[in-house]
């Protein structure tokens, strides 16, 4: 049963305030510290009402405190801490306890079973088709912390970053075998499977995988890959109807490695037949796919957005975005941009990416919205040809030669209109070449690219800086954690805590720019209220003391 937290009364026989004594006691009470700062701008702008869908309305315990709950989750992926540490930390250290508002000595943490519990309704509720909650949470955060501290958002800036999953990196044989060998395992005793299917699968599923890679050649390999294929097609129907663990996984990963031909023949597949999307491990099915550059990753695409309002202000992460790496980033744009506008204090006016979240719906939709479009580059390479378009004519200019070429206007069956010129480059001098209206509309903006001063074009640079801040603890470009679900949660805390620092660091920029004549007119200010005190105790004691009205500064 969903309940929300109260307000914590001070005791005082346990509040650490009352235990500790001198420069200990200052550090603690002190408002500026960043243990009663995280308590103020994050753990206590929490909305626990957001989590409501994950508890009963009418029976069952009360919920462990929801504020608590998600602060422990933070201060565990801010230093990437283990959940042993991150436990002990609540008991024991009583900065970390301060933070998430357990604020004497004596308070109890929830119980490590709620703590795992609460992380396990969220995924549950997100596969059951809603809305990731901590995502909601971290926008309505996010949004409070922009309207306190100001935070326009009039222009924002986002790139991806690509995030492995915490899986082994398989063959295509080892692929096959350890989904086959997990379905197995569960259904071995059911009895459906005759002796001479289970004689076969023990044979081949005796030795693991790797092993069997490693020891076999590439034509024994093909063999087993091809029984493999022949006993899964053989299984399948066994257990259709049965809920039977990993039989989803076997039968997708079948359909995508293995297709059955005329008389019910088992074929495997080309391997360039087979998609990104296909599954890479049975133990994380919703990971893809992607070789960027280079760089092979099996999991995830990460994408952040951020303010890059004028310097020395404040910029927060607005949203963060994951989706299965396999995703293009020109297709977080325009999802990214409408959610930021949600959290960000002032209507969006531009917007700064790289040459990968570039297209035509993007462009339209900048132009729809006013936005205006800061690529820093295209993909692609560098086009031979510059063209210039005014009053319905085609002016092309071949930037090799920095020659003039004559086109010509055509338009087809279906109105479409395009402008030909002549290359000359076959042997005849005959061969032409064709420029559509979205030729025209990259050369422009390849055009304006190069015409963008570069202190626009820094504006994008730092969010480089935030993506790294983000992944900090995975180095390697792989993560702790196995599913989408999980790496969104992961995404949006690592970004709370990124937020909580640039707020804190923001707080102490400003306290140290205070003037120095405002310090001083401070100290005037106490000195004047420490006289006036003076002299109405001097008024007050001067008709029992009159050696008080006499010489009242005698005793200073």
């Amino acid at each position: 049963m969903f309940k929300k937290t109260k307000e914590p009364q001070l005791d005082m026989f346990s509040s650490p305030s009352g235990l500790f004594s001198g420069k200990s006691q200052k550090i603690y009470n002190n408002g500026a510290a960043w243990h009663n700062r995280f308590r103020q701008q994050v753990t206590l702008r929490i909305i626990e009402s957001i989590f409501k869908p994950l508890y009963s309305n009418d029976n069952g315990t009360p919920n462990a405190s929801v504020r608590i709950l998600v602060s422990m989750m933070i201060l565990k992926e801010a230093e990437g801490l283990s959940d042993q540490k991150l436990f002990e930390n609540c008991r024991f250290n009583m900065l970390t306890r301060s933070a998430i508002g357990l604020l004497n000595a004596n308070a109890p943490i929830p119980a490590d079973s709620t703590y795992y519990l609460f992380r396990k309704r969220i995924v549950d509720h997100v596969n059951a088709g809603n809305a990731n909650l901590l995502e909601v949470a971290f926008a309505q955060v996010t949004k409070g912390q922009c309207m306190d501290f100001e935070v326009s958002g009039k222009r924002i800036r986002m790139d991806s970053k690509l995030l492995g999953s915490n899986i082994a990196w398989l063959s295509r044989y080892e692929l096959i075998h350890e989904t086959l060998r997990l379905f197995y395992n569960k259904v071995k005793q059911s009895g459906e499977i005759d002796q001479a299917t289970t004689a076969s699968l023990d044979e081949l599923l005796e030795t693991e995988g790797y092993k069997v890679v490693y020891a076999c050649s590439g034509e024994e390999i093909k063999t087993r890959l091809q029984k493999l294929g022949e006993l899964i097609y053989h299984l399948l129907p066994l257990f259709s109807n049965s809920a039977a663990a990993h039989y989803q996984t076997l039968e997708r990963v079948f359909h995508e490695q293995f297709s059955v031909g005329e008389n019910k023949m088992v074929i495997a597949r080309k391997n360039e037949e087979i998609t990104t999307r296909s599954v890479q491990s049975p133990h994380d099915t919703d990971c893809t796919y992607r070789n960027k550059d280079g760089n092979k990753v099996k999991g995830y695409s990460i994408n952040i957005t951020e303010s890059c309002d004028d310097e020395g202000g404040l910029n927060l992460i607005g949203n963060v975005d994951v989706r299965v790496v396999s995703a293009s980033d020109l297709d977080f744009f325009q999802d990214a941009t409408n959610k930021v506008q949600d959290a960000f204090t002032s209507k969006i006016e531009a917007a700064h990416v790289d040459g990968a979240y570039h297209s035509v719906d993007n462009q339209r939709f900048c132009k729809e919205n006013v936005i205006e479009l800061h690529l820093h580059a295209i993909t692609g390479p560098k086009a031979r040809y510059n063209l210039s378009f005014s009053d319905d004519k085609l002016s092309v200019t071949d930037t090799l030669t920095n020659e003039m070429i004559e086109s010509k206007k055509l338009t087809n069956k279906e109105g479409i209109v395009r402008w030909r010129i002549k290359t000359g480059s076959d042997r005849n001098g005959n061969d032409y070449r064709y420029f559509d209206q979205k030729d025209i509309d990259t050369c422009l903006i390849r055009r304006k690219i190069t015409e963008t001063p570069i202190e626009i074009l820094k504006k994008r640079n730092n969010v480089e800086a935030t993506v790294f801040q983000v992944g900090y603890h995975y180095p390697n470009d792989k993560s702790r954690y196995r599913g989408l679900v999980k790496h969104q949660m992961w995404a949006n805390i690592r970004c709370f805590w990124v937020n909580f620092v640039r707020i804190l660091n923001f707080i102490l920029q400003l306290n140290s720019k205070i003037p120095f004549f405002e310090n001083v007119r401070f100290a005037q200010h106490c000195a004047t209220c420490f006289y006036s005190l003076f002299d109405i105790v001097v008024y007050l004691c001067s008709y029992r003391y009159p050696m008080f009205q006499k010489n009242k500064y005698s005793c200073l």
